[in-house]
């Protein structure tokens, strides 16, 4: 059995959703990844890994901070077993707001998968402690996007012409204070 899938059901921080397991990149995930030689797991997409899961790979070893136990996923499909993208949160939170960014292969967008995922983590970040709410930026030219944001209950928070901003939160009630 391939690392990638050496008990992707167990870990104690996988995040599920219906169709999805959001699993944490491991060690040997982060090298496969990065691996020039051409070697492929059996259990990736046939187009996993995509540019930007690479790019992330890449950065772990600089930010540690983003595999911890709210940091990034691989994202797998439930009924297949097979790995279809990334979700992450990058730590630390900057004022109590975390940054999230997902990607998923060409052969499997279209699916809701982004959004499912997006949905779930950003449900995620706001059990951790200090975490208020999560953003996400655009790019105006990617409506895709725009729109799995939108569907994933996050909201418009403004933007430049370069990136748009989209807020997910949820209130939590105000604690009594005393006098």
């Amino acid at each position: 059995m391939s690392s990638l899938a050496s008990s992707p059901s167990h870990h104690p921080t996988d995040v599920r959703t219906a169709r999805l397991i959001l699993r944490p990149w491991g060690a040997a995930d982060v090298t496969a990844v990065l691996d020039g030689s051409g070697t492929r797991s059996a259990d990736w997409a046939d187009d996993f890994p995509a540019e930007g899961d690479r790019l992330m790979a890449g950065l772990f070893a600089e930010r540690p901070a983003w595999l911890g136990p709210y940091g990034h996923r691989l994202i797998v499909e439930r009924a297949s077993g097979v790995l279809v993208g990334s979700v992450g949160l990058f730590w630390p939170p900057d004022e109590g707001v975390l940054e999230l960014g997902y990607g998923i292969v060409a052969s499997r967008r279209g699916r809701g998968y982004a959004t499912e995922a997006a949905r779930a983590m950003a449900a995620y970040a706001l059990t951790a402690p200090g975490v208020r709410a999560v953003s996400a930026g655009v790019e105006p030219p990617n409506p895709a996007s725009v729109r799995v944001l939108e569907k994933a209950g996050f909201r418009y928070a403004g933007g430049t012409e370069d990136t748009v901003r989209y807020t997910f939160a949820t209130a939590r009630p105000e604690r009594p204070t005393d006098g």
